[in-house]
């Protein structure tokens, strides 16, 4: 075997702003699922997201966990264009990165400004990279956007991201000759329920509605719950310019107020959208549910609908919660229904926390944006009774899909969410007795419901926020998969992805295999080339979506850090949220998080306890732990880094150890 300093990786760099970076290689084992550290003199001239040759310099770590490592080779360059900020400085210029993670500035000559000035966003061309000493350089090819222009700054993080805003010609093409309304061929082998009472309900500011519901109670006292999905496959056909398009999209993505969609408007917000008073082509599953929340019997058919009502969340929710008497009157037609939606989620939430099913309840920001696109409001989004009725019916479709199709043994694109590690539960548990909590059991072998006993028992202590976000970053991200590996945060074993056919590429190839197995059509070679075509969307469908939710984290932070440059000095009460070597994260009433730097407690000198996610003055023993409330006051904000720099306005409150 060769000696350790004779090892070479290879894997992605993922490079930090202050020049140093670490190597994620492609096969974890060799390193046993440690990430290789390079400091800025062994990084050569890569960049972030290079795919590179790493040697081994030493097993020992950086910081105690990691390998060191040197860069040898680039095999492959991750970006070949820099988008971001354009400053001029004296006769020459840089482009600050847009995306907050990527490293440093890179240089532009003043014969390559090419029209472009201060505060611009562009796009520049590498002309030379980076090397020791010496910045890389690059001419501007674009400018996206002129300094302070309404939108320029997302438009930029799309452009960095890599993400196609517009759709290719041929796409286009084939969107614009789709029919806008139904013709008789459309209708023929679908069941009419234009008749029945179905509805929609989304957030006031939804387009593209894909997913309806009907709810029933039959003679034997059960409920007949129906969930009727857009026909997107019925419009999209495998193999056509719109179906490779969205299979690269793989997700539309959601940006504030902005939309990356994965179909064109006229499929997402058109003829596939469920608006109300117009007849929509749908597949629908209908579920037999008993009083105890277990679905008895279940039917998969194709459908014409006509919905109802396009109700919104916030309506529903104030006949549901406040009885708001105005509302029941004018939807007097649908209200006993709504009742009985209610009732009908309530069993079927209390069945899934039966079986463990997690239920986080993490705050997300609701941000508004003026017509200038500048944040004039941040809060805390509203999770009512409405949202949840939507959510449980959606887990129930997506959950007798999943179950009826594993068992007929076909090619499919899953859902899964695998057990925790058992390190990541040993460092949960030990946080959870720094607060006084037990998680039960081993956590070799976590079971779901230990860690909802867990959150039950932290709800409404002021800690659950951050029991939520621990619980959360200890758990494995959920994925696509071809193979039935059980959702262990839903607590289900049979999970799949089937209401969204609009935004997400795997529902869409799902109900191309409801469809085909209705009509008796897979088998042979068939079920050959499903495999393939379900291997690809569940690998590229995952791939997609970790961009877009590092893209919407990218445009949150951002708009978030220019909310509060307009709050510089300003007090507000928060919780710890976050402790690191360095200081500690607190996270204010409207979801902003900002970050108390140790050296800014000049009152002491305080120790880093990282097991306990905890810092205590050397002499005073004031400590600082994860979930303690302070106040803080807003001192700084960097928008380019989309850093937000709090310091404490009341250290003198403190508890003692």
């Amino acid at each position: 075997m060769r000696k350790n300093k004779e090892r070479r990786i290879t894997g992605i760099l993922s490079k930090h702003r202050r020049g140093f970076g670490f190597v994620i290689p492609e096969d974890k084992e060799e390193t046993k699922g440690r990430d290789i550290f390079i400091s800025p003199e062994d990084m050569e001239s890569a960049m972030d997201k290079d795919k590179v040759t790493v040697r081994i310099n030493s097993l020992g770590a950086a910081n105690g966990l990691n390998i060191e490592g040197k860069i040898e080779k680039i095999i492959q360059r991750a970006n070949k264009e820099i988008v971001g900020t354009f400053v001029s400085r004296r006769g020459y210029g840089f482009i600050t990165p847009a995306k907050s993670k990527s490293s440093e500035e890179v240089l532009v000559l003043k014969r390559d400004f090419n029209g472009a000035r201060s505060g611009d966003k562009v796009v520049g061309e590498m002309v030379r990279w980076p090397a020791k000493g010496r910045q890389g350089e690059a001419k501007i090819k674009e400018i996206i956007s002129r300094k302070g222009e309404a939108g320029g700054d997302v438009k930029a993080l799309i452009r960095a991201f890599q993400v196609r805003e517009n759709f290719p010609e041929r796409v286009r093409a084939e969107a614009s000759s789709i029919p806008e309304t139904l013709r008789d061929e459309d209708l023929e082998g679908r069941r009419d329920l234009r008749d029945q009472s179905i509805i929609t309900i989304d957030g006031a500011d939804a387009k593209d509605l894909d997913d309806a519901i009907s709810v029933e109670r039959l003679p034997n006292g059960n409920y007949l719950l129906g969930v009727h999905i857009a026909d997107v496959s019925h419009y999209v056909r495998e193999g056509s310019p719109l179906d490779k398009e969205a299979l690269k999209r793989g997700t539309s993505i959601y940006l504030i107020d902005w939309v990356v969609p994965m179909l064109p408007e006229e499929l997402s917000n058109g003829i596939c959208s469920l608006h109300p008073g117009e007849d929509r082509l749908t597949l629908s599953v209908t579920m037999e549910i008993d009083n105890s929340g277990e679905v008895v019997s279940h039917e998969i058919f194709k459908s014409v609908i006509h919905s109802k009502e396009r109700m919104v969340y916030t309506d529903v929710s104030d006949m549901l919660e406040d009885g708001d008497r105005e509302l029941i009157d004018r939807y007097s037609h649908i209200y006993p229904q709504l009742l009985l939606m209610e009732e009908l989620a309530r069993v079927l939430r209390e069945r899934r926390q039966e079986k463990g099913s997690l239920d986080f309840d993490i705050d997300e920001a609701y941000i508004t944006l003026n017509e200038n696109g500048i944040p004039v409001n941040v809060e805390a989004a509203e999770r009512r009774v409405a949202n949840r009725i939507i959510e449980e019916f959606m887990l129930a479709a997506n959950e007798t899909i999943a179950t009826h199709f594993f068992h007929l043994e076909l090619p499919f694109v899953y859902r899964v969410h695998e057990k925790p590690s058992p390190d990541k539960m040993v460092e949960f548990k030990r946080f959870l007795q720094s607060l006084g909590v037990q998680l039960k059991g081993n956590p070799e072998h976590i079971h779901p419901k230990a860690l909802n006993e867990v959150l039950n028992e932290v709800r409404d202590t002021g800690k659950e926020n951050v029991v939520n976000t621990v619980m959360l970053r200890s758990m494995k991200k959920a994925s696509y998969s071809v193979d039935c590996l059980g959702h262990f945060g839903l607590g289900m074993n049979y999970y799949c992805h089937f209401t969204s056919p609009i935004r997400r590429y795997p529902d869409l190839i799902i109900h191309r295999i409801i469809k085909e197995t209705l009509y008796g059509n897979v088998y042979g070679d068939r079920i050959k080339a499903l495999k393939e075509k379900t291997l690809e969307a569940a690998d590229n469908s995952s791939m997609m979506e970790r961009k877009a939710e590092e893209l919407e984290r990218e445009v949150e932070k951002l708009k978030k850090a220019e909310y509060m440059s307009y709050h510089i000095d300003e007090e507000f009460d928060g919780i710890i949220s976050g402790v690191a070597s360095f200081g500690f994260f607190v996270e204010i009433e409207n979801t902003i998080e900002g970050l108390v730097k140790v050296d800014s407690l000049d009152d002491d000198y305080y120790i880093y306890e990282g097991e306990a996610y905890r810092f205590i003055g050397r002499n005073s023993r004031k400590v600082y732990t994860l979930g303690d409330p302070v106040s803080i006051r807003v001192d700084s904000v960097d928008l380019e880094a989309r850093e937000i720099k709090f310091v404490l306005s009341d250290p003198d409150s403190r508890r003692k150890e």
